[in-house]
C-alpha cells in the first residue's frame, strides 16, 4: 500500500472539472445532532495561561486507577465549541463541496441552538428536539466521548411526522441524489424510523436507484440483537438504493461479531476479507472501512484500500470520519470508482484534520495536488 502521486493528481483534476456537477446534487442527511466540546486534558498547569496536556488515553487512565480508593481532580480546558453529532459534521461537509443539503435531526426546539446557525445558513435545516451534548477529550493517540443523550429518544417517527410532516419526509426520501442515516447507536428510535420507511415510503418508490449511506457509530453498548435487527433493516433497502455502509476499524469488529464472521482485525488484509465478507452477508452494494491511516472498499468485483495522508499532530479528531465519509460520498455521486472515492474520502479527512475546517471542492482538488507526507 503506497500513495500515488499520479492518482492524486488524477483525482484533483476530475474533482476540479465536476465541480459544477456536486453543486446540482442533493442530499438529505440526519438524524442526530450534538454540542460538542473539545477539551483537552490538563496535566500540569505551569500558570493562569499556559499548561502541559495529559498526552494519551492510556496516561489519562493511569491517573484515574491511581485516584481508586482516594480521590481527584482533573481539569479540562475547552479548545472549541462547535456543531455536532455524525449527521450535521458530515452534511456540513457535503454543503461545503456545494451540494444542495437538507438536514433534519434534533439541533434544538423550538428553537436552533445558536451554534447550529452558520450550518443553517449553508443548508435547509430542520430541527425536531434540542440536541445532546459531547465532551470530546482529544488526545494524541485517539478521543474519549463522554455524551449527554437524554434528548435523542425524541428523535421518533412520531415527532417527525408531527414536527417535519411525513410528507416533507417522504418528498426529501423520493428525490435526494443521497440518502444519509448516521449515528444508530445514540438513537434510540432508529431501527423504528427504519421499519416505519421500510412499510410506508419504499413501496411507493419510483425512478432510478439512488445512494443511501450508513454510519452506525461506535455499536459497542448496544445489544448485539440490537445490532442485529439494525443490519437486517440495512439490508433490506437495497432492495431500493445503492447502499454503502461506512464504518472505523472498531466499529468493523462489532459488526463482523454481530454478523458471525470470525475475521481477526488489524490490518488491511484481514479488514479487507473482513469487509468483502460483510458486504457478502448483507448482500449490499459497498462496505467501507477507514482506520486511521489508510481506507478501503468491498464492492462486487473488489476490495480496494487506499493510504490516508497522516498527520502526526492534528489540530482535531473529532469529525475525521464523518468527513471522510462527505468525501467518499461525494466522489460516488460524481461518478468516481471505489479507489478514486476512498482517496476523495481520506484527503477529506486529511485536509479537515489539519485545518479544523471543513473544505470546499478547491481546497481539496489543492490538497491532493500537494499531497502532505506527515
Amino acid at each position: 500500500m503506497k500513495t500515488d502521486p499520479e492518482l492524486h493528481l488524477q483525482c484533483a483534476e476530475k474533482l476540479s472539472s465536476l465541480s459544477k456537477r456536486a453543486a446540482e446534487l442533493t442530499a438529505f442527511v440526519g438524524l442526530d445532532g450534538f454540542v460538542d466540546e473539545i477539551l483537552h486534558v490538563v496535566d500540569k498547569r505551569r500558570s493562569a495561561e499556559t499548561f502541559d496536556r495529559v498526552p494519551t488515553i492510556e496516561r489519562l487512565s493511569e491517573r484515574v486507577a491511581e485516584a481508586a480508593g482516594q480521590s481527584t481532580n482533573i481539569e479540562l480546558v475547552n479548545q472549541i465549541t462547535k456543531l455536532g453529532g455524525n449527521g450535521p459534521i458530515m452534511a456540513n461537509a457535503l454543503a461545503r463541496f456545494g451540494l444542495k443539503v437538507t438536514y433534519l435531526g434534533n439541533l434544538g426546539f423550538p428553537n436552533l441552538h445558536p451554534v447550529f446557525q452558520e450550518f443553517a445558513r449553508r443548508a435547509d435545516v430542520h430541527s425536531i428536539a434540542e440536541p445532546g451534548h459531547t465532551d470530546a477529550l482529544e488526545f494524541d493517540d485517539g478521543k474519549v466521548m463522554l455524551g449527554k443523550h437524554s434528548s435523542l429518544k425524541d428523535v421518533n417517527w412520531t415527532n417527525i411526522e408531527a414536527r417535519f410532516g411525513r410528507e416533507a419526509f417522504a418528498k426529501k426520501f423520493e428525490s435526494s441524489d443521497l440518502i444519509a442515516f448516521l449515528n444508530w447507536t445514540m438513537l434510540p428510535h432508529m431501527s423504528d424510523i427504519w421499519e416505519a420507511l421500510h412499510r410506508d415510503l419504499c413501496p411507493l418508490l419510483k425512478g432510478a436507484r439512488r445512494t443511501m449511506f450508513f454510519d452506525l457509530a461506535d455499536p459497542e453498548k448496544r445489544t448485539t440483537e440490537d445490532l442485529s435487527r439494525a443490519l437486517k433493516l440495512i439490508a433490506r433497502f437495497e432492495q431500493y438504493f445503492d447502499v454503502i455502509l461506512g464504518l472505523n476499524e472498531k466499529e468493523a469488529g462489532e459488526v463482523g461479531k454481530a454478523l458471525g464472521l470470525q475475521r481477526q482485525t488489524g490490518d488491511a488484509h484481514s479488514l479487507g476479507a473482513l469487509a468483502r465478507d460483510a458486504r457478502a452477508k448483507l448482500a449490499i452494494g459497498t462496505v467501507v472501512i477507514h482506520p486511521v491511516s489508510y481506507a478501503l472498499a468491498a464492492g462486487e468485483k473488489s476490495v480496494d484500500v487506499v493510504e490516508g495522508p497522516y498527520a502526526a499532530r492534528p489540530k482535531i479528531t473529532t469529525g475525521a470520519g464523518d468527513h471522510f465519509n462527505a468525501g467518499f460520498c461525494l466522489g460516488k455521486l460524481i461518478g468516481f470508482d471505489n479507489p478514486m472515492s476512498l482517496l476523495a474520502g481520506v484527503a477529506t479527512s486529511g485536509c479537515y484534520v489539519r485545518t479544523a475546517k471543513s473544505p470546499t471542492i478547491g481546497d481539496l482538488s489543492g490538497f491532493l495536488r500537494d499531497w502532505p507526507r506527515e
